[in-house]
């Protein structure tokens, strides 16, 4: 079963030629602990067995200069695309789109809630930002969002405005979902299924909750689906600010997916992105 990550990071040991500059001004541990090169990242992926991955910017190291990530996909352009980040409030936002597009990059990422920046920011439905939503549809830029749940009333205001627009949860918007069926706490995330420009990246969060509290796999995952269908929801395994084997994680996350269809399980693991990063086919 073909397997493509949309949801890991690159971070250079070499803090002279890319420094870092975190959004929230602090570097997050596990990118100062655990650098990896996209070399590495591939050996990785070999060893796991993923045959393609979509890089997504590490923010908090870099914040905005996806400098790195860029040069690390043009030394791999068949096996990464890139996930670059920007602030869409800033004047030159939308000059900075077409940028990072120059360099190779095919998704972007907006950061508002994360490790180095608590809390959930509130200007998702910003004025200001319009013109890159608006612009990111055009184009069939899907746009992937650091969030909570708590910013999903803010998200459903620029869905509603920029109906075009591909909106891709990290981490399912980090719902609470340990209590278990009916998963009550998570309704907010289950409501979104009513919006078709709305998609889900079930990474190693979400994996380890679903196997927590009163949660399992087999309550939770069907009715995940049920919800969003398979298509619109893409496996990443945040390797490596998530501290594991990216092998394990995989084998992890194949657990958790076996209680699915295997055209379920399939799509999930390659073909939703296939659909989003159309060069990682």
């Amino acid at each position: 079963m073909k397997v493509i990550d949309t949801h890991c990071h690159v971070v250079s040991p070499d803090r002279t030629r890319y420094p870092p500059a975190p959004i929230g001004g602090k570097q997050s541990d596990w990118s100062s602990e655990r650098p990896t090169t996209p070399e590495q990242l591939i050996e990785a992926m070999d060893r796991a067995g993923v045959a393609k991955a979509a890089v997504v910017q590490a923010s908090t190291a870099y914040g905005h200069d996806s400098s790195y990530l860029a040069d690390s996909i043009a030394r791999h352009p068949a096996r990464f695309t890139g996930v670059f980040s920007l602030d869409p409030l800033q004047p030159d936002a939308v000059k900075q789109m077409d940028r990072w597009k120059r360099r190779g990059m095919t998704g972007m990422r907006v950061f508002t809630t994360g490790s180095t920046m608590p809390g959930q920011q509130t200007w998702l439905d910003d004025e200001r930002a319009f013109p890159v939503w608006e612009k990111a549809g055009k184009e069939r830029l899907p746009i992937a969002v650091q969030m909570t749940a708590d910013g999903i009333p803010l998200l459903l205001k620029i869905v509603a405005k920029f109906p075009e627009t591909l909106f891709l949860l990290d981490h399912l918007a980090r719902p609470a979902i340990t209590d278990g069926p009916p998963y009550a706490k998570a309704k907010s995330l289950f409501d979104l299924g009513a919006h078709p420009s709305i998609y889900l990246k079930l990474t190693s969060r979400t994996v380890e909750h679903c196997q927590s509290g009163h949660a399992t796999p087999a309550t939770f995952m069907p009715k995940l689906v049920q919800a969003f269908g398979a298509a619109r929801i893409m496996w990443g395994s945040n390797f490596p600010a998530h501290d594991d084997t990216l092998p394990h994680i995989l084998e992890e996350t194949q657990h958790v997916l076996s209680v699915l269809d295997p055209s379920d399980q399939a799509t999930i693991l390659a073909g939703t992105a296939e659909r989003i990063y159309p060069t990682l086919k």
